[in-house]
């Protein structure tokens, strides 16, 4: 794994978070953007429409273009459907790799916080309890990636494609912590 060490000449200025459904990306993405005052892009806001329609692959693909404009942005998600278009053009790479303990006990509170609450979760969608049960429920899908994930991710970095890629692995929420305390301080 490729790590540097940043001073504030050298502070990163198009940055993607990844990792398993529920772990945290979009809190530690929020920060990094708030810390460095850049702007910040979910791609679950590119992806999902209302009533979890899913968008024609040419018009996510623009719409993430579109938002990849410019010298600085932070991004969170694993969409590989526009891998290439966000780690091909990223300086860094974020990967919040956590135990499977801290990541299910996430996923579970936060699907039922967002259940009981009705927080919004992104363009008009809300988590519901037939949802959370169904086969396509986020929790299942956290399982079902949570390992091919940690196998797939370090393959891919040795891709010629990411070598430009400074690669942050981050393997507990008190890591992340520091590390963002750390990011500019």
């Amino acid at each position: 794994m490729r790590k540097i060490k940043y001073d504030s000449s050298s502070l990163p200025q198009r940055i993607c978070v990844i990792g398993t459904s529920g772990v945290g990306k979009t809190t530690l993405a929020h920060g990094i953007s708030q810390r460095l005052m850049i702007p910040h892009v979910e791609l679950d806001y590119l992806y999902w429409e209302a009533n979890w329609v899913e968008p024609p692959l040419d018009v996510f693909r623009s719409r993430v273009e579109k938002c990849l404009v410019g010298n600085s942005w932070i991004v969170d998600g694993n969409y590989s459907k526009v891998r290439d278009m966000v780690w091909g053009n990223a300086d860094t790479l974020v990967w919040l790799d956590y135990s499977f303990g801290v990541v299910m006990s996430r996923i579970l509170w936060r699907t039922f916080y967002r259940v009981v609450t009705q927080q919004e979760v992104c363009n008009g969608n809300h988590e519901t309890w037939k949802k959370a049960l169904s086969k396509d429920s986020v929790i299942l899908w956290a399982l079902q990636t949570y390992q091919r994930r940690r196998r797939e991710y370090p393959i891919l970095f040795k891709n010629p494609e990411y070598s430009h890629l400074n690669i942050v692995r981050l393997s507990s929420p008190q890591a992340a912590k520091d590390w963002l305390s750390n990011l500019a301080s």
